[in-house]
């Protein structure tokens, strides 16, 4: 590159933000999503830091982008900075006024559609001010990079890179109609399932379920079976699965929070009560967002409000 111009300090800092956005999210198109800008904008104003700086910051080719030495290296310089003052920034605004902004939100599909969509109606009405951006998949997404500020996930173990508030506990159910069970052989024991009809999730491999027996008044150690099972449908999504059990198609592995309304009805019955399936849905529901020193004030009143809808006794009350 020829001899760079003068720095002009007032004109580079919605470029070094552009790179540090670029940084975190690997392409310009999302960074140019997340700052509300155009996508030409952004290769503008990567351009202009490149023509200050006099060297290439950001390699593109036609399918990635990555930040040369040159560029990851004013990344780590000056990124912390960028944080700490929209930390400040953040904290003065919370400080005062009504809650407002946006949150984009990711939730699995069955959780988000018949729990976490209905709580926001409430929330809405408290703090008409925050917006909410609710994307629905059963795919776990990295936040940082897709530009999420909190996962609701269903899981046994949140990861140690981000903070993870717990907001209620979950268990997986083996349940199915009375019309199935009227016609079927009784149940009595995991084993007989592999002459029954089940319903499997969709994973790779055989359909296998796991039950452990839950421990009586006796400390003896618990007995685990391992039971290979087939059926008329496998699907990824428990909804599905949910309404082959109550159509009579055969027995269900459900997660509590998509059985409990058709449990309360009566629609389905438990199998198996004295036996816990294992490793098919998470032990918990979470509420996850990356590490910061400062809560943003709507995240902060978001997850305390799901905390209160998704209270222990939720499931008890639908």
């Amino acid at each position: 590159m020829s001899t760079p111009p003068e720095l002009r300090q007032d004109l580079l800092w919605g470029q070094l933000h552009a790179l540090t956005v670029i940084a975190q999210l690997g392409s310009f198109t999302k960074a140019a999503q997340r700052l509300g800008l155009s996508k030409a904008a952004i290769s503008q104003r990567i351009r202009e830091l490149e023509r200050s700086m006099g060297v290439t910051l950001v390699a593109r080719t036609t399918r990635s982008v990555r930040l040369s030495e040159a560029g990851q290296g004013l990344v780590e310089d000056t990124e912390a900075s960028f944080a700490h003052i929209m930390q400040a920034l953040q904290a003065r605004r919370d400080a005062v006024g009504q809650a407002r902004g946006l949150l984009r939100v990711t939730a699995p599909v069955a959780l988000g559609r018949q729990h976490i969509a209905p709580a926001l109606l409430g929330f809405f009405r408290r703090y008409p001010e925050i917006r909410v951006e609710l994307d629905l998949s059963d795919r776990l997404v990295p936040l940082a990079q897709e530009g999420f500020d909190l996962a609701l996930r269903h899981c046994t173990a949140p990861p140690d890179s981000h903070v993870a508030v717990k907001l209620c506990d979950s268990r997986a159910l083996l349940v199915a109609s009375p019309s199935y069970l009227l016609q079927a052989d009784a149940i009595h024991h995991p084993q007989q399932l592999s002459e029954q009809a089940c319903l499997p999730y969709l994973r790779p491999g055989p359909a296998v379920w796991w039950f452990e027996k839950k421990a009586g008044k006796a400390a003896a150690p618990a007995e685990r079976l391992r039971v290979p099972v087939q059926g008329p449908l496998r699907a990824s999504n428990s909804e599905i699965l949910r309404e082959a059990a109550l159509d009579g198609l055969g027995l269900a592995l459900l997660p509590d929070f998509s059985a409990a309304p058709a449990l309360q009805s009566g629609a389905l019955r438990e199998v198996l009560p004295d036996w816990r399936p294992l490793g098919f849905f998470g032990e918990a529901i979470y509420a996850i967002y990356p590490w910061t020193s400062h809560t943003p004030r709507p995240l902060r009143l978001l997850i305390e409000h799901l905390q209160q809808v998704l209270s222990p006794g939720f499931l008890s009350n639908r």
